[in-house]
């Protein structure tokens, strides 16, 4: 099985598994340019100039999603459980992409749900929701059970009494049923006037929808190495299933 790797990592604070486009693809340059870094160099990017927003207002708007890098969530950031091991939870992940196929992803629209800017699919796909699914599940046996201060944090914000069971059993309450698969552009956009909100838009719709089709052909294993510190890639793994 083919993985790239670039950086050797004996312990993180957390991991996370992650879908991104392919490294050194299209796809890949123009989000991580639009976000200001690339999480496989570590290295800071120049951000593309949006007419009618300035540059440190979009530096600021896009610090949320520049610390996590470019991706869609597939296996939400967690800690080890006692007795894991970075090596044992690749090995899990590399035993999983040999049992999922790669496939094209359906088409990708800039959206502004949840007040926030991302690029979402066009409609449901059933290989999309069976890969996060799998990667959920299967890779639970690794992650850490969230204790009671994080359960609360998370309950700040108002979630329905399926999404707080879904919170509990997976760590994340934005699975399963309740997933949406989506690239980060921005944090929350209040604050916005109208004019800048449209202009984020229209620029983000320049730069991806006019991409070819992306494949999802990798799933990425992520790791935190300290709490607060931006997320690196560590390795892609290919889909042969």
């Amino acid at each position: 099985m083919k993985t790239e790797t670039t950086q050797s990592v004996q312990f993180a604070y957390r991991y996370a598994v992650y879908f991104i486009p392919a490294l050194h693809s299209e796809w890949w340059a123009a989000g991580c340019h639009w976000l200001g870094r690339c999480a496989a160099t570590g290295q800071p990017l120049q951000q593309p100039v949006v007419p009618g927003v300035a540059a440190a207002q979009f530096q600021s708007y896009t610090q949320e999603p520049r610390r996590y890098g470019w991706h869609a969530t597939l296996k939400a950031p967690f800690e080890l459980r006692p007795g894991a091991s970075l090596a044992s939870l690749r090995q899990a992940i590399q035993a999983l992409a040999l049992a999922l196929p790669a496939f094209d992803l359906p088409a990708l629209q800039v959206s502004t749900e949840g007040d926030f800017l991302a690029l979402r699919p066009t409609r449901h796909d059933d290989a999309l929701q069976a890969t996060a699914d799998a990667c959920v599940t299967r890779l639970q046996h690794w992650a850490k059970p969230l204790g009671a201060a994080e359960l609360a944090r998370r309950r700040q914000n108002p979630l329905t009494p399926a999404q707080d069971q879904l919170l509990t059993q997976w760590g994340y309450p934005w699975v399963k049923d309740e997933f949406k698969f989506h690239l980060s552009l921005s944090g929350p956009l209040h604050g916005l006037s109208n004019a800048e909100r449209l202009a984020l838009v229209h620029a983000a719709q320049q730069r991806f929808e006019t991409l070819p089709r992306c494949r999802f052909a990798h799933i990425a294993l992520f790791v935190e190495p300290e709490q607060g510190a931006d997320f690196q890639w560590l390795e892609s793994v290919e889909l042969r299933g």
